[in-house]
């Protein structure tokens, strides 16, 4: 009953004379009147606002910084930081009776304290039980939560371009809003701005500061994916958002019920890049599509069962790729400890092949180190480069040795930066963590350090 009055809602406002079929002529002139309103009213108990409090740390300046006379006498002033709190506002969907809700990291991933308000103004303490800054979710769980309304989720594999939907959130703190358009793209990665990455669902319902976080549904009342983020120049509305779709949200709220404490996404250990017309015709393939590797690593699980650097990826369970974000949005959707058929294009014959979606490998062990009181640069942390290690700091795959994890107050301020590879230190070659706290537990008056920074190498020299 209610897709027929939306449908007969969608071709009165869009002027053209409907074609029925038995099954979609409304009932009466009240049903096409009726609009959203029974969609809305069955949807939006399970959108809630979110008021989180997040403490920050701001740099307290000395009016004496600059000044060539009191700058010594100053300078430890000038270094002091003081917290300042921030006060966050957004959207969240609940997506479980017992109270799991999901909403944007960027709204509650690293505040202190967080309050969940329903539509029948029930409060509620929350905690975040997992986040993942790359994404852009995260999944709370309220205290004392139990016969909560919630969204289902549909498979947002499924969405078309062109179909219906709702964007329910809380814009600008004035209260729970509805805005209507269609799905107006699909696969849309690296087009959001921000922290999240990946792919996403576009629409042109309205969404603006404040609906992050809250819910995009289809006509059925079925959770397509979590608004994030718009495209936007002015900072409004401009008719292009983006949702995160269902399919993942789905996977983060299965590892948060497991107890996971960070969202662990299968690791490819290979690079890509899209296909253009210019490269399908090098490699004699008709169509462009798919995505070509580019860089494989030598523990990658791909290269374990057979791929090499050229092949091209067209398919992820019988899904497209095109992209490196699709490739990580598909794996991550599969989950952790699954496999995945992928299909593989070489010398124009395309093949399936199965992979296993494994974390990344920690071998050798990274031997993670932080330096005593006792050498130059106490408080510098360090570790040894795995395919973990690589993972998680984003390091091409050639990189080997040492990689700094933290710089630590002395090392900042000698210049040495996170994601440094320390090569040498006064001469000696650096293979492990340990050679670097014996180089730096040392008496001498000049300190040398070589590092890669960014494929660049960078020589330090400084008097101690």
């Amino acid at each position: 009953m209610l897709r027929k009055c939306l449908t007969a809602l969608a071709v009165v406002l869009a002027g053209v004379a409907p074609v029925w079929s038995e099954t979609q002529v409304p009932a009466s002139q009240a049903e096409i009147a009726l609009g959203f309103a029974p969609l809305v009213k069955e949807a939006a108990p399970a959108v809630v606002n979110i008021y989180a409090k997040i403490i920050t740390e701001t740099q307290v300046r000395s009016p004496f910084m600059n000044d060539p006379f009191f700058d010594d006498l100053f300078r430890g002033f000038g270094q002091q930081r003081r917290p300042r709190v921030q006060n966050s506002l957004g959207s969240g969907v609940i997506l479980s009776a017992d109270g799991y809700v999901v909403s944007n990291y960027h709204v509650v991933g690293t505040a202190s304290e967080i309050r969940v308000v329903t539509t029948d103004r029930r409060e509620f303490n929350a905690r975040v039980v997992l986040a993942d800054e790359a994404s852009d979710l995260a999944i709370l769980q309220l205290d004392d939560a139990e016969d909560l309304p919630f969204l289902t989720l549909r498979d947002s594999d499924r969405v078309e371009v062109g179909e219906l939907a709702l964007a329910i959130g809380n814009p600008f703190g004035v209260g729970q809003t509805v805005s209507s358009g269609i799905i107006s793209g699909l696969a849309r990665s690296g087009t959001a701005t921000g922290a999240g990455r990946g792919y996403y669902i576009q629409t042109d319902a309205p969404i603006n500061p404040g609906n992050s976080g809250g819910a995009l549904i289809d006509v059925n009342g079925d959770l397509i994916g979590i608004n994030t983020r718009i495209l936007s120049r002015s900072g409004g509305s401009n008719g292009i958002g983006f949702a995160i779709p269902a399919n993942l949200v789905r996977e983060f709220v299965r590892q948060a019920q497991d107890g996971a404490e960070a969202f662990q996404r299968p690791w490819a250990g290979m690079s890509g890049q899209p296909m253009d017309a210019d490269l399908a015709e090098s490699l004699g393939l008709g169509l462009v599509e798919g995505m070509m590797i580019s860089d494989l690593h030598p523990q990658s699980p791909f290269m374990r069962a057979g791929f090499q650097v050229g092949d091209v990826v067209t398919q992820v369970d019988g899904e497209p790729v095109n992209s490196p974000p699709e490739m990580v949005f598909r794996m991550s959707v599969a989950g952790l400890g699954q496999t995945a058929i992928f299909t593989r294009v070489r010398d124009g014959v395309a093949e399936e092949v199965e992979v296993a979606l494994l974390p990344a490998p920690n071998d050798p062990p990274a031997e993670a180190l932080v330096l005593a009181d006792r050498t130059v640069f106490p408080g510098l942390e360090i570790a040894r480069i795995n395919p973990a290690v690589v993972s998680g700091m984003g390091l091409p795959f050639s990189a080997t040795g040492v990689v700094v994890t933290a710089p630590g107050p002395y090392a900042a301020r000698a210049g040495i930066q996170v994601g440094d590879i320390l090569v040498q230190v006064n001469g000696k070659g650096i293979e492990r963590p340990k050679d670097v706290d014996r180089a730096l537990r040392e008496k001498t008056r000049w300190m040398q350090v070589e590092l890669m920074r960014r494929g660049q190498r960078v020589v330090l020299r400084f008097r101690l």
